[in-house]
């Protein structure tokens, strides 16, 4: 009787157990999956959230990372070391506005599109002229800066090269991939791609090139009497164009430029940096 009492018992503590919740190894096994996959979606609503927003992405990781050539008066650096320039001061002031850090990153020009879409690169802002290329490829601000491409010749040659015709024996140094090439290719004149408009100066003034065609806003501030580059000067306007800064393909950083463009017009911080570098004369109104 003892024994048939005992199994009773024993039998009704496991019906409880199970009737209060006890959950045998598959149920854990369905409850493990479950949960699993709930933090799985989490993340993965957080990861597209993120990846929707380039405020969001570059808030996370605290640094905004710009895009640039060697190209004065626009960026280039210091004698530290230290990027400074128009864009480099306005980069540095638009970043400050975000919350995070600037990061200046010199990148091959012809690359810039790969660059920004492959994300070593958050932005290009580097005297940027809006071309259809440029525009078809990336989200742009609004244009801030007037440029023009302009031939920069030997100055004891610029009589001879006053007008496009006069151009056409000459082999010109051009950066690749930029507004220069371009106004070449249009023209069907003679050139050689290069690395940077710095290097495209160089070639000029060591004679590897007969001309080197830069922008007018880099022309001005070194080429002529008085400027790292004081025989050469520049002689044709070969084009005119706008300058703007491009982000990846529906970034919210663009609209955040825009505005901080338009307040920086308003407020006369834009002009007062453009002052230090000799561009005011180029801002566009905001």
């Amino acid at each position: 009787m003892k024994k048939v009492l005992a199994l009773l018992l024993a039998m009704t503590m496991v019906f409880s157990m199970t009737a209060c919740g006890g959950e045998t190894a598959d149920d854990a096994k369905t409850d493990d999956k479950a949960g699993t996959e709930t933090a799985s979606a989490t993340e993965n609503a957080k990861s597209t959230s993120t990846s929707d927003s380039d405020l969001a992405y570059i808030q996370d990781k605290g640094t905004l990372v710009v895009g640039i050539t060697d190209f004065e008066p626009m960026d280039y650096k210091d004698e530290n070391g230290n990027w400074i320039g128009f864009d480099a001061d306005m980069a540095t002031a638009f970043a400050e506005s975000l919350g995070v850090d600037v990061e200046f990153v010199e990148i091959v020009w012809d690359d810039k599109i790969m660059e920004l879409d492959g994300k070593t690169i958050d932005c290009v802002w580097n005297g940027m002229t809006l071309t259809d290329e440029v525009t078809s490829a990336m989200d742009c601000s609004n244009a801030y800066c007037k440029n023009a491409q302009i031939v920069i010749v030997p100055a004891d040659k610029a009589d001879q090269y006053q007008t496009t015709d006069s151009l056409s024996e000459l082999n010109f140094a051009v950066e690749t991939g930029s507004a220069g090439e371009a106004a070449a290719q249009d023209l069907s004149l003679n050139f050689t791609p290069v690395e940077s408009q710095a290097t495209a100066l160089m070639e000029a003034a060591a004679g590897t090139s007969d001309a080197a065609i830069i922008d007018s806003l880099m022309s001005a501030a070194m080429v002529g009497e008085g400027t790292s580059y004081d025989k050469l000067a520049s002689t044709v306007e070969l084009t005119s164009e706008e300058y703007g800064v491009g982000f990846r393909k529906g970034s919210d950083l663009v609209d955040k430029l825009n505005q901080f463009f338009s307040d920086s017009y308003a407020d006369g911080s834009i002009k007062t940096i453009a002052e230090k570098y000799g561009v005011q004369a180029a801002l566009i109104q905001q």
